[in-house]
């Protein structure tokens, strides 16, 4: 008996969490294969992504040391969760600081290319929180200025 396998699909699912997708294994496709509705997973990131992710990750850890700075000169933490990682440690506020950021922008770059909203996909997220940090560092730099003067 002679089966058509032309008819059977042979793609599985998706998995959630792929070694690929974190870049451990390197895959050859860079963008979605397809121009159809839908989200796709890639085997390897644009560097522009890349680069705004480690930016990200920099800009945080220097948030953490400009917010140090500023405690330090008799400012307050407004965020109550991280005041108080701080009254425990500044070195627990700092590691947590960076690994929440890390994690989170691990997890947007392997879904960059959903769609959230009409035109809006998760890269544009990605620019949106860098740009939200370059200003948030603008910001404490100023706060630092004045304090100083």
């Amino acid at each position: 008996m002679i089966i058509d396998q032309r008819s059977r699909d042979r793609r599985g699912s998706i998995p959630f969490f792929c070694l690929y997708h974190v870049g451990i294994k390197k895959g050859r496709r860079i963008n979605k294969r397809r121009s159809g509705a839908g989200a796709a997973y890639v085997d390897s990131y644009a560097p522009h992504l890349v680069l705004c992710t480690i930016a990200i990750v920099l800009l945080s850890a220097m948030d953490a040391l400009l917010t140090l700075n500023i405690l330090a000169r008799g400012g307050t933490e407004l965020n109550i969760f991280m005041a108080i990682l701080m009254e425990d440690s500044t070195e627990k506020f700092v590691h947590f600081k960076l690994a929440l950021t890390s994690l989170a922008l691990i997890f947007l770059i392997i879904h960059h290319n959903h769609q959230l909203i009409a035109k809006l996909q998760v890269r544009h997220l990605l620019y949106l929180i860098l740009f939200g940090y370059l200003t948030l560092i603008g910001y404490e730099v100023a706060l630092l200025t004045i304090s100083s003067s």
